[in-house]
């Protein structure tokens, strides 16, 4: 199979959206008038990003599901996507897996390809999402104050219970495995969080390399500290049954959880939880923004809990 045969038999369908989609040079997206457009790249490498174990369907899920994570934490709409695919070699029985599970979200959301590349090599996934939004109406790094509340979506931990278990620190039964894996390997977007909490939330960033350590590109990019209660994380009943040293490691540390972190003003307390119903996913409070410059942890008690925990960094990890 060629590369312009394996185009046309697994990625190229036909655009309703866009004004143009793939078969040019370019591809063209009307966004609404009015509207800013946001944009977000990220790749995925064999070996770095992903296991060579998992579905083909499930990766092509996770490789558009954190972009469409990156426009969650935006508040945009997600218009159309690229994507530059590099395969060892055209095995259709992966493609028909993985443009399944690509294809599955991308309608799921609203969503088209829109154009990209093939080539020989090394599995490497690249996706470019494209979305819109409102000017002024971004969830940006930047705006969190003194005295908003910290939130996170969903619960988290799980992505990197799974991994442990990969790599055989610790062991679970097959069911709870299989509910962590599932976590680690098909990540849902919250889009429909981010674009209900425009206008109510002051900033947002997406959980991918570790709670604390997302949460610190905010502090920085707002010039503020904060208080993470540790216990209040949300967590699921599976991390919840490990030790309490690991729940930890794996709710702060973790990564991969592609849930949102946000800050709030406490009088839209009200309003971030009916942004949340609407949205069909949990919004949990697990501390506040404070002036200054750090990042303190405390557990339920109120007891300073040591900071010692890391976040994953592409070139140390």
């Amino acid at each position: 199979m060629g590369e312009f045969d394996l185009i046309g038999k697994y990625f190229t369908r036909d655009v309703r959206r866009a004004a143009l989609g793939i078969g040019d040079d370019c591809a063209l997206l009307a966004p609404s008038a009015g509207m800013q457009v946001a944009v977000s790249s990220d790749m995925l490498v064999e070996g770095r990003h992903f296991l060579s174990t998992v579905a083909a369907d499930r990766l092509g899920h996770k490789a558009l599901a954190v972009n469409l994570s990156d426009l969650a934490a935006c508040g945009a709409q997600p218009l159309g996507f690229t994507l530059a695919l590099a395969l060892p070699r055209a095995d259709e029985a992966f493609l028909e897996g993985f443009a399944r599970g690509l294809f599955a979200l991308a309608e799921a959301q609203g969503i088209e390809l829109v154009g990209g590349d093939t080539t020989q090599g090394p599995l490497n996934i690249c996706i470019t999402a494209m979305g819109e939004v409102p000017p002024g109406q971004a969830l940006l790094r930047s705006g969190a104050r003194a005295g908003d509340d910290l939130y996170v979506s969903g619960t988290v931990g799980d992505a990197r219970l799974a991994l442990e278990v990969f790599r055989g620190q610790l062991a679970l039964d097959a069911a709870a495995f299989e509910s962590v894996r599932a976590a680690m390997e098909q990540p849902q977007p919250r889009v429909a969080l981010g674009l209900a909490l425009r206008g109510i939330a002051t900033s947002a960033i997406d959980v991918s390399d570790g709670l604390l350590g997302d949460l610190g590109h905010v502090l920085r990019r707002s010039g503020v500290g904060a208080v993470v209660d540790v216990d209040a994380v949300p967590r699921s009943a599976v991390l919840a049954a490990q030790s309490l040293a690991w729940q930890r490691e794996c709710t702060l540390a973790g990564g991969d959880d592609y849930e949102l972190i946000f800050t709030a003003a406490p009088a839209s307390a009200d309003a971030v939880q009916a942004a949340a119903r609407r949205a069909g996913v949990a919004a949990t409070r697990i501390g506040r923004i404070e002036a200054g410059a750090a990042l303190r942890l405390v557990d339920s008690s109120g007891r300073q809990v040591p900071h010692t925990f890391g976040s994953f960094d592409h070139f140390r990890s």
